[in-house]
């Protein structure tokens, strides 16, 4: 069939019509990509798709590995190198988690999970994917997810949960978390007895009054790294815990129930504030009186407390500046097992 000329010129402008809208479909595409990217990184969704065969990644709208520290050329957009960056204590769990949902056994892929920056700092992120398309036997090929860096909000989280159990000045437990410690403690397996001993300081008032509040700030921070220093010097560490329950009150909670062990750590901590204090280019005098209670798994805290709050009081009336257990010596034969 022959083409004329009209012929020819009218197919030569549907042509360039036809490019001129796929151009124009390119760039409304385009401008599609940007806005939804724009948007996306608003919010710091991270949208990404991967090949379920070849494990390669495609990131819509972010750099790959800009959440880590990385540059594109530094950090592979695969499934190994995500692998490679996730935390220690989460990656088994994670890579379970995805498998799970490539192989068919849940639904979407989910996991709230720790990378580890190129700095070595730890981030956190939400991961959530599903399968978007199949091969015809079912295989999946290829995987739709968003990825959200929520470093900043489980921070926020964390240091609200520290809070809650942390006394604000010294940084030691508060009376909430020791009495938890002190629970924690019975529940354990191998517990046995435990020691607690109840610290009152002496002259706080006094020395609070002359130099102000500021001033017994610093002394209480102070005395809790005092505390701290001789139980971790005397005490296996993973079994004392120190809180500060009041003012000037402090308690020591320890699985270690031997009598002369105690009696060492009480002793060194009497003698040591026995001594002249200087804190903030000021000499004064401080003092500890320390009443001390042995538990076992059935004792309640509240009662242990008094126990050995009843044995701090004593030594204030007999003078201050020492300890005492509320046991009888009778008793204190029973502890050293």
């Amino acid at each position: 069939m022959d083409i004329n000329a009209s012929q020819i010129e009218a197919l030569t402008a549907q042509i360039a019509l036809l490019k001129s809208e796929n151009e124009s479909l390119k760039q409304k595409n385009k401008q599609i990509q940007q806005q939804l990217s724009a948007t996306l990184d608003g919010t710091g969704l991270c949208l990404w798709e991967q090949d379920v065969p070849t494990g390669d990644l495609c990131i819509y709208n972010q750099e790959w590995g800009s959440l880590l520290g990385y540059t594109r050329e530094e950090y592979s957009a695969n499934m190994q190198s995500w692998k490679n960056s996730l935390h220690p204590e989460d990656k088994d769990w994670v890579i379970k988690a995805f498998e799970d949902h490539v192989n068919g056994q849940e639904d979407v892929y989910q996991a709230v999970h720790r990378m580890i920056h190129k700095d070595g700092s730890t981030r956190w992120v939400s991961d959530r994917g599903r399968i978007v398309e199949y091969a015809t036997d079912g295989t999946p090929l290829k995987i739709l997810g968003t990825h959200i860096d929520i470093t900043q909000e489980k921070r926020y989280q964390l240091d609200l949960a520290r809070l809650a159990h942390r006394d604000p000045l010294t940084d030691l437990l508060n009376r909430t978390a020791a009495e938890k410690v002190y629970k924690d403690f019975q529940r354990s397996s191998k517990f046995d007895s435990g020691t607690l001993l109840f610290i009152d300081v002496d002259n706080f008032k006094s020395v609070n009054d002359r130099f102000g509040h500021r001033f017994g700030d610093l002394t209480l921070i102070e005395i809790s790294q005092v505390l701290q220093h001789y139980s971790e010097t005397l005490l296996p560490k993973s079994k004392t815990k120190i809180a500060r329950i009041g003012g000037d009150e402090f308690v020591i909670i320890t699985t270690i129930s031997e009598y002369k062990l105690i009696s060492v750590l009480a002793g060194s901590l009497v003698s040591h504030f026995k001594q002249t204090q200087t804190i903030d280019d000021k000499n004064i005098a401080l003092g500890l009186s320390i009443g001390i209670s042995c538990f076992t798994s059935k004792d309640l805290f509240v009662e242990v407390c008094e126990q050995a709050d009843n044995a701090m009081y004593g030594i204030k009336q007999a003078g201050k500046h020492n300890y005492s257990f509320w046991q009888q010596p009778k008793s204190i034969s029973q502890i050293i097992r």
